[in-house]
């Protein structure tokens, strides 16, 4: 079930307690940077063998998501076979795993709110 679906399924329930949404969760991204491992390493000055190769790490894919109040949260996703490696497949899983982490994070914020006052 979709972070969507399930917002559909408390609003038609009537759920009006103080809760995070999906909304609030997007609202709080500042900004979204996804490349994968060979493009990281790539902006930094290493050895070549990493350039020459387009081996393990062309298949993860990393994404950075900045919160509002400048914290960073990762997601990733690896492909196991190259033959079944898309970009924009990947950017997508990562930024799902990364916005996942944010849910707790956020939740823990508003649970501190609720309970001092």
């Amino acid at each position: 079930m979709t972070d969507q679906a399930i917002e559909q399924e408390i609003q038609a329930k009537g759920k009006t307690a103080a809760r995070i949404t999906p909304a609030d969760i997007e609202a709080n991204i500042v900004s979204e940077h996804c490349f994968t491992a060979a493009e990281g390493v790539a902006g930094r000055e290493v050895a070549p063998i990493y350039f020459d190769q387009p081996g393990p790490l062309h298949l993860l894919t990393f994404c950075v998501l900045v919160l509002r109040n400048g914290f960073t949260v990762t997601g990733e996703s690896a492909c196991a076979s190259p033959e079944n490696f898309d970009a924009e497949i990947g950017r997508k899983i990562a930024r799902q795993n990364a916005v996942q982490k944010i849910w707790p994070l956020m939740g823990y914020e508003l649970r501190s709110k609720l309970a001092a006052g």
